[in-house]
């Protein structure tokens, strides 16, 4: 029996109503920036498998990394112990994380979420401060599915069924840009209207903003501009909110710096890293936070500490994945390149049956009519693209080369050009 057959027999996929679904792409083997099915067919993997892969697939340094980690120590417990390769990942990433001084970890971007919410309200129950119940979020922000990040992705438009289950959230309109965008000033002046009309009801009442920054991912790659993020931060913290930055998606270089803040030259007060933390080999998330936060819970009582965790909390194998992937990170790489094939190819698309271009660092994004006719032919001309809604995105591994990511453009040029020639 086929291997998809088998899967067919067996596994539920997330995302995906079974009962419609085609069976699943049966992936063997990945090398570098393709992933290979069981017929040996290569995939450009212009999504990095669900934006996890910084370096490509099997890259030899992490690898490496893995097995020399597993031939030493697997696991500890993390509760009353520690172990180098934490350590040293901490020390590592703390010089591109200026302000900042604490690590918690975790397993995932929803509880890397979720850990930053709980944090945020305790901290403030730790200084006697009971009325700071609410949190406040933007339309659209996808945060994970644990049901803390649920209730701040309210408005995401994933998890309605469960709604009745949420803690208070005030959402703000998030005025999604792109290139030649007339509206933007007039989309971002009345998203400020509605923030200053909660902060003036709500603002002694709100524990934290909570953000996807700059980007928002699973909404389908909107994209806002950095100074309206800059002018929410302060208005938020003038009312003395947290901030907390999801990103989950956009750490690691995705958004041309290593981190969002940095563009927006902000420093909130707690950040939530997984996914490409790993470089895509194992599971493993962070809540950076600062020693301010921290000091709330430096007390004697146990009901002051951030009584929270996980059974894999700092694995070590995942632990030396990141160390690898931050090594290969800060490395010459094609980082540039993409950017720069992203901007002149996403123009030429707008020549084409499309809209809404919009880059942001190696990530680029434009809105197609047919997006499912888009997606089956991307499969068989070799691309692994899965749009979002209408939203057709590229968010390679920096593994891709030049050659290889022109050759996707001028295939996906090819594709618009073919779907709009069948409908007239």
């Amino acid at each position: 029996m086929h291997l998809k057959d088998r899967d067919r027999k067996l596994i539920w996929h997330p995302f995906t109503q079974e009962k419609t679904a085609e069976s699943s792409i049966a992936i063997k083997r990945g090398y570098g920036s393709y992933l290979y099915d069981t017929d040996d067919k290569p995939y450009l993997d212009l999504i990095s498998s669900w934006w996890v892969n910084l370096h490509g697939h099997a890259h030899p340094n992490i690898v490496k990394a893995i097995h020399r980690q597993s031939m030493t120590l697997e696991h500890v417990i993390f509760a009353g112990f520690t172990h180098e390769p934490a350590v040293q990942l901490c020390e590592k990433l703390q010089p591109l994380l200026p302000g900042f001084s604490k690590f918690f970890f975790s397993d995932n971007g929803s509880t890397a979420v979720e850990v930053a919410l709980k944090m945020a309200y305790q901290y403030w129950r730790n200084q006697g401060v009971l009325k700071r119940t609410i949190f406040l979020s933007f339309d659209g922000g996808y945060h994970g599915d644990t049901f803390g990040a649920m209730s701040v992705g309210v408005k995401s438009g994933f998890h309605t069924l469960f709604s009745d289950l949420f803690f208070p959230v005030l959402t703000i309109p998030f005025p999604a840009t792109w290139d030649g965008d007339e509206a933007i000033e007039s989309k971002e002046a009345y998203a400020l209207e509605v923030l200053a009309s909660h902060l003036s009801s709500s603002g002694d009442s709100i524990v934290a903003l909570v953000l996807e920054p700059l980007i928002q991912g699973a909404n389908g790659m909107k994209m806002c501009r950095p100074a309206f993020v800059k002018q929410v931060v302060h208005l938020v913290q003038n009312y003395g909110i947290l901030v907390i930055f999801d990103e989950v998606m956009t750490g690691f270089g995705r958004t041309g710096t290593y981190f969002c803040f940095e563009q927006i030259n902000i420093i909130p007060d707690f950040v939530c890293l997984a996914k490409g933390l790993t470089g895509g080999f194992l599971p493993l998330a962070l809540t950076i936070t600062t020693e301010s936060v921290y000091n709330a819970f430096w007390d004697e009582p146990l009901n002051k500490s951030f009584a929270h965790g996980h059974s894999y909390t700092a694995n070590p194998l995942g632990c030396a994945a990141a160390i690898a992937s931050l090594d290969l990170l800060i490395q010459p790489s094609t980082m540039q390149s993409i950017q720069a094939i992203h901007h002149t190819h996403t123009k030429e698309i707008l020549n084409l049956p499309a809209k809404h271009r919009r880059t942001t660092g190696t990530i680029a994004a434009f809105d197609v009519d047919n997006p499912q006719a888009f997606k089956k032919k991307c499969f068989e001309q070799g691309l692994l693209i899965r749009p979002l809604g209408n939203a057709v995105y590229l968010l390679p591994p920096y593994s891709t080369t030049v050659p290889e990511l022109e050759e996707a453009y001028k295939k996906i040029k090819n594709i618009i050009f073919d779907i709009q020639l069948k409908k007239t």
